[in-house]
């Protein structure tokens, strides 16, 4: 009590919590920003981008008004108080937006069909210099979200040796952006591979009230639902579709390899 009443240490505390209030205002935005566009359920936990994120803007938001607490002093003349609070403003802005630009990089940009699954394209995933083999009318990294996506049928043997070799190297199917293609295009392949619900129930009767839980939320007869896993660099998932269409319906954290 007596150290808040001190007028020394009065005044750098309001000043701290004055700057505390804006480093969250701040953190809010860009939380937005992230979750909201970038990284939406269920990529979020996908992709990593959640950790991440609260990793660059907790030491962002903690240090910039511990560093205020420091400098702030109405003793110190005006312009000198200024140039310190500028530069501490100036220094978090530079890391947040650092911070951003990470979690950009690593955002995820498509949910692609790789011919028996569903696989996640992150941004960095994509070679830059193949940006330019990207098929007209796709986006190449989207800042809106990730889009969906499927790859095309193989022109020839050679064409599929070459990217095979490439994936046996590390180079997903998914993330050589030539084969990309719009989802739509590849409805018959994707419900060709899907399997029944009851086949994932009878795999993992352990997980079969779960599934049914994801499946009740939908509001449609299960019997029409298929499945197919989903791969990401976090962890693999089971996609819900409509045998009807190949509408995704629903995520589940359930890998069914």
């Amino acid at each position: 009590m007596l150290l808040i009443e001190s007028p020394f240490w009065r005044d750098r505390i309001k000043a701290c919590v004055v700057h505390l209030g804006l480093s969250l205002t701040l953190a809010l935005l860009a939380a937005l920003l992230v979750f909201g566009l970038w990284y939406p359920y269920p990529y979020r936990e996908l992709s990593g981008g959640r950790e991440l994120f609260i990793l660059l803007v907790s030491v962002d938001v903690i240090l910039g008004p511990l560093m205020t607490l420091v400098v702030f002093t109405r003793t110190k003349p005006w312009r000198e108080l200024l140039r310190d609070l500028t530069a501490i403003g100036l220094m978090q802005l530079a890391a947040l937006g650092y911070g951003l630009w990470s979690v950009s990089e690593a955002r995820p940009v498509h949910l692609v069909f790789e011919y028996d699954r569903f696989r996640l394209v992150h941004a960095v995933d994509v070679p830059q210099e193949w940006l330019s083999k990207i098929p007209a009318g796709i986006e190449a990294l989207p800042l809106s979200g990730p889009t969906l996506l499927s790859l095309r049928p193989f022109r020839n043997q050679k064409e599929k040796i070459d990217a095979t070799m490439l994936d046996v190297q590390g180079l997903s199917l998914a993330f050589q952006p030539e084969f990309w293609q719009p989802y739509e295009a590849a409805s018959a392949e994707i419900l060709a591979k899907a399997r029944p619900v009851s086949v994932l129930k009878t795999r993992f009767p352990d997980q079969a009230a779960a599934i049914d839980q994801v499946l009740g939320g939908l509001g449609i007869n299960p019997q029409t639902v298929v499945y197919l896993p989903l791969a990401s660099r976090k962890a693999f998932w089971t996609v819900f579709l409509d045998s009807s269409n190949a509408r995704i319906l629903a995520f589940m954290p359930l890998d069914p390899f």
